[in-house]
């Protein structure tokens, strides 16, 4: 279906400039972003503390799970793609969510030292294990989906396709940014259960939302072909087969989280699978050119798996790092004595599903002043809050990855101006070149880390504010990778595997996060109930670490440099 919808901010089918179906998909995403990290930033602290796993075991299980978040996308976004449509597949990854972010808010007891043993609720745990195969599926289904249905809403040559992807993309932000302000922080302060309770919450903010605005995707997500869907195969539709085959599908990953050996070593194999694959089609059924430009695109994915290998280490090491050896506060002011108990966030987020409804409700009355009030009204308690929570609200480990998101939406912006700006110079850099930008300032966030292990290493915590300067690096090397991304795939594969070549970008980020937890597991430390942590030996530990992060990163990005020129003429003109 074509993209021919009229514009206009009256009771059309536009709202500030841009079609009503982005802004349904903009608030979906920001809660499915805002249950999905608000449970990964607690759920490193939540297993060592709370059901007392080693910090081996406790990486290892961090690795499979993102693994399995960015490996899965790939299979719902086929099934999708072939059979159920975009929309159905959003609704069944959004359920499928709900429930598992709602069963991790059952803690059972928690883990206690038996003589010297440690004596684990098995019934709870299995739970937690079932409650995150729920979210790698209801992941994989959502997360493809959402995104394409964006881009089916503006014709292919519509000037406001980036600007509308930009929009969308703010939303991810927003909901990671106040993810670990609230879950996060709920859950270390009052109890885990209401910071995963908190984000199931989100998700279903989130579903009704998509539920609701179904209208504004005037079809545009539907299936391709809905006969097929319909048609019976045995007893059931091919429809509910794929319903059925999804939580048959949690019922295995419920499994395989388990076995977390299972899931390294598949990762593994299919590493090793995917290069040989590689080098047998460029050898047999590649051109020259081909060739080349597929080696270009090889190059620029394996700057991705190391980039995010540095990443991911912001819900491992450094998780652990802030909560063993940093202070938490930023700011630590009480004015006039005033000390907030929750965040002010929980309140502007409650609102803006509201409002954000009373929006396009207007806009469709086409009163566009009332539509226009209500998303200022919004926009401004967040930013209240944001300012609130962040200045006067105790921070804890996991609400300090916050950090992340904060910078991106701060830095955006100017990126998005700088390289424009560049362009008309003449002096933007090659998409190798950024590759090599990104991995240097992905090294280098690692110094003030290094500081900050020396510094407590004396037995005093270091500030918070090493982290600070840590993240602001991280994100200004993430600003440089971005604009390469999935354009990459698309400008440089072959056309008869390019859906292939999307898979394996989207298996080399899964590969990054179980690459990222073997590295964790070289800050491993069991700290037994009652003992004191040896603040030198863990310093030492996480030094060594960071230092390695170090040399990777900026190793790294210094040889994309020397390639970027050979990297260049074998891209053959792509930008």
């Amino acid at each position: 279906m074509g993209a021919a919808i009229p514009s206009g901010d009256g009771a059309g089918t536009d709202f500030l400039g841009h079609p009503k179906g982005v802004f349904v998909c903009f608030f979906t995403e920001m809660w499915e972003r805002f249950s999905f990290y608000g449970m990964k930033a607690l759920l490193l602290l939540y297993i060592l503390k709370y059901h007392l796993f080693g910090d081996d075991a406790g990486y290892d299980l961090l690795g499979a799970y993102g693994g399995l978040v960015y490996a899965v996308p790939v299979i719902g976004g086929l099934l999708a793609d072939r059979y159920l449509g975009m929309r159905k597949a959003v609704v069944l990854g959004g359920v499928l969510l709900v429930l598992g972010h709602l069963g991790m808010a059952y803690e059972g007891e928690q883990a206690r030292i038996v003589d010297g043993v440690v004596v684990r609720d098995t019934a709870a745990l299995q739970v937690f294990y079932l409650s995150l195969a729920l979210i790698i599926m209801g992941v994989g289904f959502l997360k493809p989906n959402i995104s394409t249905i964006v881009g089916k809403l503006y014709a292919p040559d519509d000037p406001r396709r980036d600007s509308g992807f930009t929009l969308f993309y703010a939303g991810i932000n927003v909901g990671a940014l106040f993810a670990s302000l609230v879950c996060a922080f709920l859950g270390e302060t009052y109890g885990w259960k209401y910071g995963f309770g908190a984000a199931g919450i989100g998700m279903v903010a989130g579903l009704i939302v998509f539920v609701w605005g179904q209208k504004y995707l005037y079809g545009h997500a539907e299936p391709n072909d809905p006969e097929k869907l319909r048609q019976r195969v045995g007893p059931l539709s091919r429809e509910w087969w794929i319903y059925l085959g999804s939580f048959a599908g949690a019922l295995v990953v419920w499994q395989l989280i388990q076995r977390t050996w299972t899931v390294h070593g598949a990762m593994h194999l299919i590493a090793v699978a995917l290069a040989a694959w590689f080098v047998w089609f460029l050898v047999r059924h590649c051109t020259k050119v081909e060739r080349q430009q597929m080696l270009a695109l090889v190059l620029l994915i394996v700057g991705v798996l190391i980039f995010f290998t540095l990443y991911e280490q912001t819900y491992g090491s450094w998780v652990t790092f802030t909560d063993r050896m940093l202070t938490k506060d930023l700011f630590g002011l009480t004015p006039g004595g005033y000390q907030p108990g929750i965040p002010w966030a929980i309140f502007a987020l409650a609102g803006s599903p509201l409002l954000m409804v009373t929006a396009l409700r207007a806009s469709d009355r086409g009163n566009a002043g009332l539509a226009r009030a209500a998303v200022v009204a919004m926009v401004a308690a967040l930013a209240v809050a944001l300012v609130h929570d962040v200045v006067l609200v105790p921070q804890t480990a996991g609400s300090l990855t916050f950090l992340g998101a904060f910078f991106i939406v701060v830095l955006a912006p100017v990126f998005s101006w700088l390289w424009p700006w560049l362009d008309r110079r003449g002096l933007n850099p090659s998409k190798p070149a950024k590759m090599a930008i990104g991995l240097v300032f992905a090294g280098l966030a690692f110094v003030p880390l290094m500081l900050a292990a020396q510094s407590a290493g004396g037995g005093v915590l270091a500030s918070v504010w090493w982290l600070v300067l840590a993240y602001f690096l991280l994100e200004l090397g993430e600003m440089c990778l971005s604009p390469i991304g999935l354009s990459a795939v698309t400008q440089l594969s072959v056309t008869r595997v390019v859906g292939l070549m999307m898979g394996a970008f989207w298996l080399a980020t899964a590969y990054s996060e179980v690459l990222a937890a073997q590295f964790g597991k070289l800050t491993s430390m069991d700290v037994l109930e009652g003992e004191v942590l040896d603040m030198a030996a863990a310093a030492a530990k996480y030094g060594e670490l960071f230092q390695l992060m170090l040399w990777i990163g900026v190793g790294s990005g210094i040889a994309y440099f020397v390639l970027a020129p050979l990297v260049r003429r074998w891209m053959h003109g792509v930008r």
